[in-house]
């Protein structure tokens, strides 16, 4: 992903993104006071893993950004390079009447390669790496239970991590729905770094 959106860089400006945190935070505060809950994953280019959650019922918003690390308000072209210890991650927003968190952990599962331990697909690199972060003990549980399953089912080990929530930074405004905004250029991503090709392998479906 880092080597087309440096690329992308060169059209789409890349400024900072101190503006678009502080949105995001009024708008997940707002969200959470209302009764919604929140999960983070990781699972490679975060521009393909809003999607799939997107189209889910009860899904009310995701947000691409950083966690992880320990810089502050690191930019993609810090984390890209693997110089702050963050992987790319998405923010789910949801309402736990209509969908639970074991039910966002099965789909995480199934639009990820859970046995690749360099990054995801055509990403390589720590940054890329995949990960459930969990905020309490029933997340934990939730997390490791369908790990166990997830090993089962595959007869493989599985190396996704299971780790303490930390500070999501959220990611350049261009990131942000890519997907929508550049569908030509998405579907060109998502071919090209053969996402599609190992879902169906793993899942016997592409995921999205």
């Amino acid at each position: 992903m880092w080597w087309f959106s440096v690329l992308l860089c060169g059209v789409v400006s890349c400024a900072s993104h101190t503006k678009h945190d502080q949105n995001e935070s009024t708008q997940l505060a707002a969200a959470v006071s209302a009764g919604h809950a929140q999960a983070v994953f990781a699972g490679g280019c975060f521009w393909c893993m809003e999607a799939p959650f997107d189209e889910t019922d009860g899904v009310i918003s995701t947000t691409s950004g950083y966690t992880g690390g320990d810089e502050l308000q690191p930019s993609y072209a810090e984390v890209a390079a693997g110089q702050t210890g963050h992987v790319e991650a998405i923010r789910v927003v949801y309402d736990p009447t209509i969908i639970s968190y074991s039910e966002l952990v099965n789909l995480f599962w199934h639009n990820i390669d859970p046995l690749q331990d360099d990054g995801q697909f055509c990403d390589r690199g720590s940054q890329y790496r995949s990960a459930i972060f969990t905020s309490d003990e029933n997340e934990i549980q939730v997390a490791k239970e369908s790990k166990l399953a997830i090993a089962t089912q595959l007869n493989a080990t599985v190396v996704t991590e299971i780790r303490p929530a930390a500070a999501f930074w959220v990611a350049e405004a261009y990131h942000q729905n890519y997907y929508r905004v550049q569908p030509q250029r998405y579907a060109q991503y998502r071919i090209g770094c053969g996402r599609d090709n190992r879902l169906m392998v793993l899942w016997g479906q592409t995921g999205h």
